[in-house]
This record gives structure tokens, sequence and C-alpha cells, in this order.
């Protein structure tokens, strides 16, 4: 198998921007063969996926994957179908915890492949307040402003 360039599928930008990020982890996902295929592609549309848990397991919701159109004509894909997110039991747990005790919520920040599987990276989080928006905002513009005038310096 050749080594790709890079390992990184997508990357969810606008968690961090909406969400105070606390702690990562890494779950396996449940796909078919034609999103596999997609994936190897680039064609996937994380921005709006979260993660659900229910019934003991978690489950990845709103996350799109366009099918190639050289996809397999028996299978009938769905690209927003609802994902099954591969945990230990202990690790579904402690989430499970941490989103009816503390009402924080989990999300997708990462998909990347991982000795030729898909890993998905998640965290759990909490919403962030609109000046604290507006605050990290500033201190971007701010850093790169100020990359700009060492540069020019």
């Amino acid at each position: 198998m050749a080594k790709q360039s890079s390992s990184t599928i997508a990357l969810n930008k606008r968690a961090k921007f909406e969400f105070h990020l606390e702690e990562r982890l890494e779950a396996g996902i449940a796909l078919e063969g034609w999103e596999v295929k997609a994936l190897r592609a680039g064609k996937i549309q994380f921005g709006d996926s979260y993660v659900l848990l229910k019934n003991g397991e978690a489950f990845l919701f709103g996350c799109l994957i366009t099918p190639l159109p050289t996809a397999s004509t028996h299978v009938n894909p769905d690209p927003t179908r609802t994902r099954r997110l591969l945990l230990h039991r202990r690790e579904i747990d402690r989430l499970i915890g941490l989103v009816e005790r503390k009402g924080q919520t989990i999300v997708p920040t990462a998909m990347y492949w991982k000795q030729g599987k898909v890993k998905v990276e998640i965290a759990v989080a909490s919403g962030k307040k609109q000046h604290d928006k507006r605050r990290a905002q500033k201190e971007k513009d701010w850093q790169r402003q100020k990359a700009r005038i060492l540069k020019s310096g």
C-alpha cells in the first residue's frame, strides 16, 4: 500500500470556534465500502456534524460523505446516514456521565487515516458565549497583524 502524503481526511475548524474543547478521544467509525472510497477522494463535509449517545452506543450525525459517480450500481448510497462510532464501553460510559451530569456536548474535530483505518477524533466540549467568540476572533486578528509587522520590519 502506498504511503499517503497526509493522513488527515477532514478537520472541523468550526468546532474550535464554537466550543471550548476540553478532552479529546480517538474513535473508530463503521463505514461501508463506497464511503471509504469517497473518503480517499476527499468527498466529505464535516462541519455540521455532532455525536449523539443513545442505548449505550455513540453515533455520528450530520456528516455528509458524497458518493463517487463510479460507486457500485447495486448499492443505493445514503450520503447523510448515521454512522456508528467504535469506542470501548468504559469510554462510552464516561462520555454519557459527562454529557448528562455536566451538560457538555461531544463534537467531532478531525477525521484521519491510522494504519489503513479511518479514525475520528472527538472532543468533550462546552459551548462558547458570544463574547468569547469575539475575543477569540480579536486575538486571532492581532496574531496575524503582529506576524505581518514582524515580517515587514
